[in-house]
């Protein structure tokens, strides 16, 4: 008796709590996807009784980068551009992880890709790890939307025991259910394999005497998420050259002069070697802060 009205006490403090914190959270309002490019998926607070208490906050301006302003990466930006042009023409079409070195464009390109087919019908709706465990309520609430959406997942990795990593499995293919037709997922990750690696599970390959490999069950697994993205697309760091001329197709866009863009080379290599890095983003970073002293 006494456990049975403890659980019921319990019951009648978490649905008073959820009461009080569902008068202090922002409402969810219905987003008008004609003219709203994107969203992101937020949580109201971690729910008490129900497995998501999410919703769908609209982001009415995007950042508004061009195609053309993602240089040096050209094959890279063909295969993407492509995959979206099928998909918003409503041709079949692949999830895409992108992997590869900071800083060289991965998610600016899905950005770009946004501003070129939104007239076409794209919108973007970005989804933080923690809340990958949301993704069917996700797709749920869009599947019936004339619009094509990819769910934006930006820095993608898990460690042991994710609750998202189940969850993004099935929405990529491992559901029952069909996945939803106008939904696809552009994730983006310094690793092509999405799971920590440990060098012991190496000891669970096993091979034939004709030298035939299998992979134990523990690296199969981990494996198996990164397959389930249809296209891969690699990045590389960029070469010194490759560096100075994204700093200046950036400084030209932010109004500089030739002369002072010859000028600041030696200042945009000593940036990037303080930095440790010659990304993009290190090179877009330079223009603003040498575009704002001239």
């Amino acid at each position: 008796m006494t456990t049975e009205i403890t659980h019921q006490s319990n019951e009648r403090l978490a649905a008073a709590l959820e009461q009080l914190l569902a008068l202090v959270a922002p409402p969810a309002t219905a987003i008008d996807w004609q003219t709203i490019p994107a969203a992101r998926w937020r949580m109201r607070t971690a729910s008490l009784l129900s497995a998501s208490n999410g919703y769908l906050q609209a982001i009415p301006q995007v950042a508004p980068i061009r195609l053309a302003d993602i240089q040096h990466v050209d094959t890279q930006k063909m295969r993407l551009v492509g995959n979206t042009a099928q998909f918003v023409a409503g041709k079949p079409a692949n999830n895409i992880l992108l992997t590869g070195a900071k800083g060289t464009g991965k998610s600016s390109l899905i950005k770009a890709c946004l501003n070129e087919f939104f007239v076409q019908g794209l919108r973007v709706i970005e989804v933080d790890k923690t809340d990958l465990v949301c993704l069917p309520d996700i797709v749920e609430q869009i599947a019936a939307q004339p619009y094509r959406f990819i769910l934006f997942c930006d820095d993608l990795s898990f460690d042991e025991g994710d609750s998202g990593y189940k969850a993004l499995k099935t929405v990529l293919d491992g559901a029952l259910a069909a996945p939803a037709e106008n939904v696809l997922v552009y994730a983006t990750s310094n690793r092509r394999h999405l799971l920590p690696e440990y060098f012991h599970e190496n000891k669970t390959y096993t091979h034939t005497d004709d030298g035939e490999i299998h992979p134990g069950e523990v690296v199969e697994e981990k494996i198996s998420l990164s397959e389930r993205f249809g296209l891969w697309i690699s990045f590389q760091p960029f070469r010194q050259d490759d560096y100075l001329n994204i700093v200046a197709h950036w400084l030209v866009q932010l109004g500089c002069a030739t002369d002072e863009i010859e000028r600041a080379r030696a200042d945009a290599l000593r940036f990037a070697i303080e930095r440790g890095s010659r990304s993009g983003r290190v090179a877009y970073q330079f223009a603003k802060d040498w575009a704002g002293k001239v």
